[in-house]
């Protein structure tokens, strides 16, 4: 077998197994930590995948989105709608997300996988906020400005109700653990060696037949279902929804999340998530302030670590090894 064949299955074999102790150790907490803490952990788990799905975009294909939360929003108001208004249990309402998630994908795809760059940027913000004015503006269906409250947790099984919060804390990491998965499997499979290709060169992987358009669609919208996993399991966590789901200032905190993780690891954007949740619950506690402190911490890594976390400590530990 050659050096590049046994790239993917080394990577995913890594990555799985740091996966697996991870999933280990958060199985423990329920045990040791108390609701508040454990209700933390949840929204760092939800916020983790939401990022990973923006790493998909960013780090893997190389196209930067300021539009990202309008797959979380409206994946979180299908699932709140149908859980709210017609009763549907959690096997229904969440797959539903997902599909509304998939088609908004796609409908927006098609429009601005036309462009690239600073334009890309723009028109996914802009879409954003198209999405963002039709929750705002209905409200017979959505509820506006004051959104849509009391969203039930359903019963898995007539013996598992959500309603436990250590029950959906497993359910969280259960789902969150398995979109995780499925995202190193699709990174470190020839799909997603032919996104980093596109990456690094959209004229080349074109002249090598392959059909570019194509694999930017297909990872549009697979990054578009995870980030709509991670809202329905977020409008059950908060057990509400609002317009404020697909601002651009929602956008903008997952996009740090990455930046400050660093892009293209999967790994980098979950520990920027955790501790962007984990930063914003400590500091909300004495200004309200929030987004001055984002702005801060965007410059800090933009100065000292401009590939993230994970990219400042692989740097580190490249110059220690050298002799």
């Amino acid at each position: 077998m050659s050096a590049h064949s046994s790239t993917p299955m080394t990577t995913w074999r890594g990555l799985t197994a740091i996966l697996i102790v991870g999933i280990l150790a958060l199985a423990a907490l329920p045990y040791v930590l108390s609701t508040y803490y454990l209700g933390l952990v949840v929204e760092m788990m939800i916020f983790a995948l939401f990022a990973m799905s923006l790493d998909l975009l960013i780090g893997y294909t190389g196209m930067a989105s300021l539009g990202h939360a309008a797959y979380f929003g409206v994946a979180a108001y299908a699932t709140g709608l149908l859980a709210l208004r017609l009763g549907w249990d959690v096997w229904l309402a969440l797959p539903a997300g997902l599909l509304v998630a998939a088609l908004t994908a796609t409908l927006f795809g098609l429009l601005a996988l036309r462009t690239r760059g600073t334009y890309f940027l723009m028109i996914t913000l802009a879409l954003s906020q198209v999405a963002w004015g039709i929750a705002f503006g209905w409200r017979s269906l959505t509820g506006g400005d004051d959104g849509l409250p009391n969203v039930p947790r359903p019963d898995l099984t007539p013996h598992w109700s959500l309603t436990d919060d250590t029950t959906f804390y497993y359910f969280v990491l259960i789902l969150a653990g398995i979109g995780t998965l499925l995202l190193i499997r699709i990174v470190s499979s020839p799909f997603g060696y032919a996104l980093r290709g596109i990456r690094e060169s959209e004229t080349r992987m074109s002249a090598l037949g392959y059909n570019v358009w194509r694999y930017r669609l297909a990872a549009f919208v697979l990054s578009a279902i995870f980030a709509g996993l991670a809202g329905c399991l977020y409008v059950y966590y908060t057990r509400f929804v609002s317009p404020d789901y697909l601002q651009v200032v929602r956008s903008a905190e997952v996009l740090l999340m990455v930046i400050l993780g660093g892009a293209g690891t999967l790994i980098g954007p979950a520990i920027g998530a955790a501790l962007i949740v984990l930063l914003e619950n400590m500091i909300s506690a004495y200004t309200e302030r929030w987004l001055v402190v984002l702005g801060v911490i965007y410059i800090l890594v933009a100065l000292f670590a401009p590939r993230g976390i994970v990219g400042f400590v692989r740097e580190r530990h490249a110059k220690r090894a050298e002799p």
